[in-house]
């Protein structure tokens, strides 16, 4: 652990003059901070439970990347990756550190990646107790190599600085800006904890495939006989629940590297959503809502007996859980894992027509990599009156500062190069649209999901979807065999033909961006238009 003057250097560093600074807390006096400074509640059975106010979610219109020589040639500038340029910047970092001058500071010394060889030391400096928490449970903590650390990236993170946008160059009073030179995040006008966590995945996803490893949005667990699956896919398709699978080991269930010697968690904990959670459904999660240690977001706590209501969405249908993986049983705790067998790509189709699991070739797993669908259901937003496609690149586009195709390429030789089975996964709707079919059972994914993992589907016979142009398995155990033909679920097939074109049209115009990055296998990979 780090001497008080070596601490005293790191924050004088920093330019910070902060009236007290606590270092390297533990999890139980994070709590008694957090409940001192009314940060947060404890409730019912040991979660602190805290709320974001006016931001429930990220601010990607807030994030900046900082145009400087070292980096500007790398990034692929665009609306994802906004230019930031350097006067601005050095005015937002002095205004931001004299806003926290005086004040009580959290700090904490922590790393991301598990694999020592990638593994990339940060400090973490907070405004709120419970954001350091948070930052505790998500990255990696390593007290025997804590003496050794040296960090390379900075995070300060302050909710009450709020950004000038004529003296700073953002949106609003909200900001998020990566200076690769200056190696450091500063975060701004949000106290949504997830900026933290998703401004170093941004960092590993700049700094790691320049290394040679494939960064990716993805959880992975490993079988019994050492079988690593990815599970790619964006938020309400699936991939926390179906990669906590008790049957299987946990590495982690959002950030993953894919090196030369496999694949390595880049996490130390967990960052679920909570809504309508289950103990039926999703038992390990929900179990550790009622653990001490616990940073819950947005979660509605009973004032008086401080039960949870996870049902209730009333501050956001975003509410979270942050937690360390230790609390799932059957986590690997070393967060690696070797390389995988399977790649599972998650889309939640509401328009109900892809087929619940179909084969991919590597190109189409290039395909549908870059392509990142998923579907809105009609509701979510306002004037959408039906389902609404949704691609994000990578299937994770705002975290990503290199061009799109850099990733798809590592993944498609490393596919090839380790003969990894790629499956699509629709654990969207079935006979029918969303609002007229039904939501595919969870049963049934988990079934299919387990089917493919063990080899079961291998030998299955299967028929090409001449629209989607997929690969789909006439049979799986336990799964019946119309639901494997989603033109059948239908009552009128007519009306199945006439939107699944309209759905192949979107991928088609989407994929329009990327046709002169990838090769005409790959472009003819995807569905027929």
């Amino acid at each position: 652990m780090s001497t008080e003057v070596e601490r005293g250097l790191g924050l004088e560093r920093e330019g910070i003059a902060a009236a007290s600074v606590k270092w390297n807390l533990s999890a139980a006096v994070l709590y008694e901070e957090a409940v001192r400074r009314n940060e947060g509640l404890l409730a019912a059975h040991g979660p602190l439970a805290c709320r974001t106010g006016q931001h429930t979610g990220r601010s990607p219109n807030d994030k900046f990347v900082v145009r400087e020589p070292s980096s500007e040639s790398h990034i692929a500038w665009g609306t994802i990756n906004r230019p930031m340029d350097v006067a601005h910047f050095d005015a937002l970092h002095r205004d931001l550190l004299s806003s926290l001058n005086g004040k009580e500071l959290y700090v904490l010394d922590c790393w991301a990646g598990a694999d020592s060889d990638y593994r990339l030391p940060i400090r973490v400096i907070n405004e709120y107790a419970w954001h350091n928490l948070f930052a505790r449970n998500l990255f990696i903590i390593d007290p025997p190599a804590a003496a050794a650390h040296v960090p390379q990236f900075t995070v300060i993170d302050a909710p009450n600085f709020h950004a000038d946008p004529t003296r700073h160059g953002t949106n609003g009073d909200v900001v998020i800006a990566l200076n690769f030179a200056k190696k450091l995040v500063l975060i701004g006008g949000t106290s949504y904890a997830g900026e933290m966590k998703k401004s170093i995945f941004s960092v590993l996803n700049y700094l790691l495939p320049r290394r040679g490893v494939l960064s990716m949005h993805c959880s992975a667990n490993i079988g019994s006989a050492g079988d690593v699956a990815l599970f790619f896919g964006l938020s309400g398709t699936g991939k926390t629940t179906l990669s906590s699978d008790p049957e299987r080991m946990l590495i982690g269930d959002d950030e993953h590297g894919w090196s030369d010697g496999g694949v390595f968690n880049f996490e130390g904990g967990c960052y679920a959503k909570t809504i309508k959670l289950s103990a039926e459904a999703e038992p390990q999660i929900y179990a550790t809502t009622r653990r001490f240690g616990t940073v819950l977001e947005n979660v509605v706590v009973d004032p008086e007996t401080r039960a949870l209501d996870l049902d209730d969405d009333r501050h956001t249908e975003n509410t979270r859980a942050a937690y360390p993986i230790e609390f799932i049983d059957n986590a690997v705790l070393s967060g690696q894992g070797g390389h995988p067998q399977n790649v599972v790509m998650l889309t939640a189709d509401a328009f109900g027509v892809l087929p619940p699991i179909s084969r991919l070739t590597p190109e189409g797993a290039m395909y549908h990599f870059l392509s990142g669908y998923t579907a809105k259901v009609a509701g979510t937003e306002k004037g959408v009156t039906e389902p609404k496609a949704t691609f994000s690149t990578c299937f994770g586009a705002p975290f990503l500062p290199l061009a799109p195709g850099y990733y798809a390429r590592m993944l498609g030789e490393k596919i090839a190069r380790h003969q990894a089975h790629v499956w699509l996964v629709n654990t969207g709707w079935t006979g029918g649209p969303y609002g007229i079919g039904k939501r595919m059972k969870i049963a049934y994914t988990r079934a299919m999901i387990r089917a493919a993992l063990a080899g079961a589907l291998d030998a299955v016979a299967y028929e090409r979807d001449l629209i989607f142009n997929l690969d789909v398995p006439t049979a799986c155990a336990d799964v019946p065999a119309d639901v494997l033909r989603p033109r059948t679920t239908w009552v009128n097939p007519a009306d199945y033909d006439k939107q699944a074109a309209k759905l192949a049209k979107m991928f088609a115009e989407n994929f329009k961006t990327f046709e002169g990055d990838v090769s005409a296998a790959v472009k003819a990979a995807g569905p027929r238009v």
